[in-house]
């Protein structure tokens, strides 16, 4: 079923009456669930561009907020199996496919870092 015919809402119809537990017309008990679960996860909260950010700052701000996510192990889990090419996903970075500890940012380092 595609997303957005969870989130269209139904037609009154006018036929016979609706049983007095169930409303007649409005959106579907399903769109309206998915409408809670959507506010209840950060990555469809905010601003998605975060989730794929180039800065470090960004990205250690997407992770933080997955840790506070109620599916944080299943998203994780999901990510590694379909080997996601890059983003966070569960707390975790992706680089190339491979969960990574820390993004480093775009271009050459500074030179002022001590070299290990």
């Amino acid at each position: 079923m595609q997303p957005t015919t969870l989130l269209a809402p139904q037609r009154c119809s006018t036929s016979a009456p609706p049983p007095q537990s169930l409303p007649r017309c409005g959106p579907s008990p399903v769109a309206t669930t998915d409408q809670l679960f959507a506010r209840m996860l950060p990555c469809r909260a905010g601003d998605p561009e975060l989730w794929f950010a180039e800065h470090t700052a960004q990205v250690e701000q997407a992770k933080a907020l997955c840790r506070t996510c109620p599916v944080v192990g299943a998203c994780l889990a999901g990510a590694v199996e379909r080997a996601e090419p890059w983003g966070v996903w569960g707390g975790e970075v992706f680089v190339a496919g491979v969960v990574v500890p820390t993004k480093r940012g775009r271009g050459r380092p500074p030179k002022n870092k001590a070299v290990a």
